[in-house]
């Protein structure tokens, strides 16, 4: 057999996670330079919050066709896709005049943003399929990392007094290290076209209430963390408590370490005893967030936030894997699209309010969402008590996973 018919299992994930990274610094400098986009364009927080927008439909747009066509098209013609896309939108948002560019610019990279995770979730679902929360996990911790690492990289450079065009530029080393990393891989078969599940039971299986339900929860879950993350930085740094993007490193980075640990938090609190006490970390961070005086008080609200939405979005995806596993790419894509869609509608609202009532009300209206999630996911860990606990729905085992080519 041909060295180049091997899966490389590391390689892909490695290089996985750093496409990620490429996406969670587009959200990082995003939010970075907001202020300075707001200011030199003559845009109000509304605009902004339109122009923000972009980034999270079209990454709905990309996972919701993406997702199915994954098995169609390859996992190597989405990840093209994503080069380009990224590529794209990074030029076209530093050479933008105004807010069509701007908002083209967002577009392309959400798009970018979508495609990547609409290959990569799968792509990992497939190669570790013992331990999916765990592994995705591990991977969805390069983008709380990633947000750490072009924050940083922003603030290093707003102290340079280096424009905001430069800060966008920072994207592409990740970008070419993903591409260079990505060349020459064979992937794998999906786990669902591996087990023998067939398209039309693929689309049968999101049509099952209790994916409806998961969809549902992730139009809050992901609100909760991806709003507030994209405005955090705007909405402290407007009352001069402490520098918006610190705030915003400080909380990803704790994410970043919280999502090492999920295998054995989730096997000491099960998936949903995990989502019902990260609701509750989340609103109790959210309100202390809005009440905050100083920098030190911020902080350690933006702590207990973090704690909170941690979790979120892996467990989100790790649950629907595990309990529909038949709904293959195509689930994966539309939680992520779904959440995703969710944060475009809030953020434009977050900024309204933001107008009109300041940072303070921003904050403790967003609170509302994951309060709603303490009694949605306390009631479902309760009921899943009494029958006997979380259970995994397993795939009948086939001729093996991806059996194309070896795993190494």
């Amino acid at each position: 057999m041909q060295q180049s018919e091997i899966i490389h299992r590391q390689r892909l994930f490695t290089a996985s996670c750093m496409a990620l990274v490429v996406t969670a610094m587009s959200f990082a400098v995003r939010g970075d330079i907001m202020p300075a986009l707001t200011r030199q364009f003559h845009l109000t927080h509304e605009q902004m919050g339109l122009i923000a927008g972009p980034a999270f439909y079209g990454f709905t747009l990309a996972m919701i066709f993406g997702g199915p066509l994954c098995d169609v098209l390859g996992m190597g013609t989405l990840l093209a896709i994503a080069l380009v896309g990224h590529a794209a939108g990074i030029l076209i948002t530093i050479f933008a005049t105004g807010f069509k560019s701007l908002y083209a610019g967002t577009l392309l990279i959400g798009i970018a943003n979508g495609m990547v995770e609409a290959f990569a979730n799968p792509l990992i679902a497939t190669m570790y399929p013992e331990k999916k929360i765990k592994m995705l996990s591990h991977f969805h911790a390069w983008f709380p990392g990633g947000i750490v690492i072009g924050g940083l990289a922003a603030f290093a450079l707003g102290e340079m007094n280096i424009g905001w065009q430069w800060k966008m530029a920072a994207m592409f080393v990740p970008l070419v290290l993903y591409g260079i990393m990505f060349a020459g891989q064979k992937f794998p078969r999906t786990e669902r076209v591996s087990r023998g599940v067939s398209t039309a039971e693929m689309f049968g299986a999101t049509l099952r209430p209790f994916f409806i339900f998961m969809a549902f929860c992730m139009l809050l879950t992901a609100a909760t963390e991806l709003s507030t993350n994209q405005w955090i930085s705007s909405l402290l740094g407007h009352t001069a408590m402490v520098h918006g993007i610190l705030v915003l490193c400080w909380i990803n980075g704790l994410m970043a370490i919280g999502r090492q640990f999920a295998g054995p938090v989730v096997r000491r609190l099960s998936p949903f005893g995990l989502l019902t006490a990260s609701a509750a970390l989340a609103f109790l961070g959210l309100l202390a967030l809005s009440y905050s005086r100083n920098g030190w008080e911020a902080l350690g609200a933006a702590a207990v936030f973090a704690a909170g939405v941690c979790f979120f979005w892996p467990t989100m995806l790790g649950i629907t894997s595990e309990r529909v596993p038949r709904s293959g790419a195509l689930g994966l894509a539309i939680m992520g699209g779904v959440g995703m869609f969710s944060v475009s509608i809030v953020l434009p609202l977050m900024g309204r309010v933001f107008d009109t009532s300041g940072p303070a009300v921003a904050l403790r209206s967003m609170a509302v969402l994951p309060l709603i999630l303490v009694l949605i996911f306390g009631v479902v860990y309760v009921v899943l008590k009494r029958r006997g606990g979380y259970q995994k729905e397993d795939l009948a085992v086939e001729e093996g996973l991806g059996a194309e080519a070896p795993v190494e």
